[in-house]
Parts: structure tokens; sequence; C-alpha cells
């Protein structure tokens, strides 16, 4: 199955310089249809709007952190199936461990590389 470059990402950091870069790294692998949450109060106020096809979220945020997100995302019947890509610094084994858990599609410790999102986002699409 192709990966369709035009599906629309929401990116959810609560660090603008991260969400440019995770932006920057998505353009590179040329999609094109990105939209950015600073947290996942306001990423769940995306995903109401409709349109989202993957979620590319951060775990650390303030009011909604990405693993509450997460949650929130599955026990939706309206979302349940997003693919959902946590993206942070948290690499011990019991977050990992909940990450997988609640069903995260894929996970990425930062720092990463285009090659290391390229190579979870074919896994999470099945390429």
């Amino acid at each position: 199955m192709a990966i369709d470059k035009n599906m629309r990402i929401l990116v959810v950091d609560d660090f603008a310089t991260m969400r440019r870069i995770i932006g920057g790294i998505l353009r590179e692998l040329k999609f094109s249809d990105i939209v950015e949450a600073d947290d996942g109060v306001s990423a769940w106020d995306v995903l109401q709007r409709g349109g989202v096809d993957f979620i590319v979220s951060d775990w650390n945020m303030p009011r909604m952190t990405g693993i509450e997100l997460l949650k929130k995302v599955r026990a939706s019947p309206e979302f349940c199936d997003l693919p959902f890509l946590m993206v942070t610094a948290e690499s011990q084994q019991e977050n990992i461990l909940e990450a997988v858990q609640a069903k995260v599609s894929n996970y990425v410790v930062k720092p990463f590389t285009a090659a290391t999102m390229q190579q979870k986002i074919e896994k999470i699409f099945g390429k």
C-alpha cells in the first residue's frame, strides 16, 4: 500500500522549534498537508474540526500530554483507528510500555533523523 503523501498530518508539540523541525522532516519526505497544535487540548480541537489522517505528537506538554491525547483518541469511536506516532525524549521502558498499551502506532525517541521518521511512518502504513 502506497503512503498518501497528501494526507493531513497533525504535528503536536509545545515547542514551536520542534514543530518546525518535524514539519521540515515531513516536507523533506514529500508530505505537504501539515497542521500544528501546541498541546493535546488544542490538538483535540483540531481533530474535532475533521480531516486529520495521522497524528505525530510529543509526550511532555502542558494542559494535556501526548499520552493523554493518545488515550483520548483511542477511546473515541470517531478517531480510535487514527495512526498515531509518539515523538519524545521519554525512552524509559515503562513509558514505552505505557504507550504500547495505549495502542500507539509507533514511537520515535528524540533526537532522530529523517530516515528514522520515514522508517516509522512506513511501518505504520504497512509499506
